[in-house]
């Protein structure tokens, strides 16, 4: 699918940038953060779900150890 990213001329010089310093095109720098953020924002979510369990699990004695 083809896209528009509208950038100012600084994110553009950072942009061309990266892409030079990693030996890749501008899009594919793009295209890796995507993945990369998508990625991160999964492990988010995991961590929530695991952090959400253990409060509930744990919460008698969280209580106890905080007095």
């Amino acid at each position: 699918m083809a896209m528009t990213l509208r950038l100012t001329d600084e994110e553009t010089d950072i942009l061309r940038a990266l892409a030079e310093r990693e030996h890749r095109s501008m899009q594919e720098v793009v295209r890796l953060a995507v993945l990369e953020r998508a990625e991160r924002a999964g492990r988010a979510v995991e961590r929530d779900e695991v952090l959400d369990w253990a409060e509930g699990r744990y919460a008698a004695l969280l209580e106890r150890l905080s007095q």
